[in-house]
């Protein structure tokens, strides 16, 4: 019998599908009543709180590092001192908590327990098997947890760690690229695909004063044009970003096999389509502007 060969961006839909419902606990008001339950008020040092904790109580320069494309300053105003009001363990049960509740608002109650759910994690659980820890710190400080027994959360697990998989080598990618964290974000803006300024300022504390000084370093290598679209150069050099990300994360996808992740894309759409209709993310996230 003769195994299907994985076609070459069936690994990049997939995690799409993954990441769109793992990003959704960031924007739940169940992360924020829970966090807020531990004394973490304030929305970025939530966002630096969930996502680090699993890397322990790190120094701002670890969170900048890892997570590339927030501004150091506003990292440092919240990090390390959102480990003085709660521990990472405390802040990791506390997601717990949050993406149950959230799923379960956003999914329904039968979905949660369903077939297709079991099937989810266990597919999905089955790519991480191939998953690498070298180089990659955010993954493998993820891959470190343990695996919750409930399938909906089996799944969300799973689908974090292949998103910071992919990501941890998303950056390398970019690294190689010669773009910093605000030049990564500009194009990817400039795709249409990205966040919007407006959130991009709200959220990674970048001011319109750092986007012009990014946007002017990049038309200077020719990547932007005078309006701020990508040049020819610029949407060559992210179609290679995105191929070379592809490369490095190759390895979950090939693992499970071109019929599983066809499945588990069909699955994740489910999910996602679900989450989405449910209102999970702000109507103005995405965009150009």
């Amino acid at each position: 019998m003769t195994t299907a060969a994985l076609e070459p961006r069936a690994g990049r839909r997939c995690h799409t599908l993954l990441n769109s419902l793992h990003a959704t606990h960031f924007f739940s008001p169940e992360l924020a009543e829970e966090l807020a339950a531990l004394g973490v008020t304030h929305p970025r040092a939530v966002n630096f709180a969930v996502r680090a904790a699993a890397l322990g109580a790190v120094e701002a320069g670890t969170v900048t590092a890892t997570f590339y494309n927030y501004k150091h300053e506003l990292v440092a105003r919240h990090v390390p001192a959102v480990w003085e009001i709660a521990s990472p363990k405390d802040v990791l049960a506390a997601r717990a908590r949050a993406v149950d509740a959230s799923m379960r608002r956003l999914l329904g109650a039968d979905a949660v327990v369903s077939d297709g759910m079991a099937e989810a994690a266990k597919l999905a659980l089955r790519a991480t098997e191939a998953c690498s820890r070298s180089g990659r710190p955010l993954y493998a400080a993820h891959a470190d947890l343990p695996v919750p027994q409930e399938p909906h959360l089996a799944y969300w697990y799973a689908s974090t760690l292949l998103r910071e998989h992919r990501g941890d080598g998303h950056l390398a990618a970019l690294l190689a690229a010669g773009l910093d964290g605000l030049e990564a974000v500009v194009t990817h803006t400039a795709t249409g695909k990205g966040m919007t300024p407006k959130w991009v300022f709200a959220t990674r504390g970048w001011s319109q004063d750092d986007w012009d000084a990014a946007t002017a370093r990049l038309r200077e290598r020719g990547l932007l044009d005078g309006a701020g679209e990508l040049t020819g150069a610029g949407v060559a050099l992210r179609a290679e970003i995105e191929a070379e990300t592809d490369r490095l994360d190759r390895a979950p996808y090939e693992h499970l096999g071109a019929e599983g992740v066809a499945r588990l894309t069909e699955l994740a759409a489910g999910f996602a389509r679900a989450a989405v209709a449910a209102g999970a993310f702000p109507a103005d996230l995405v965009g150009k502007g």
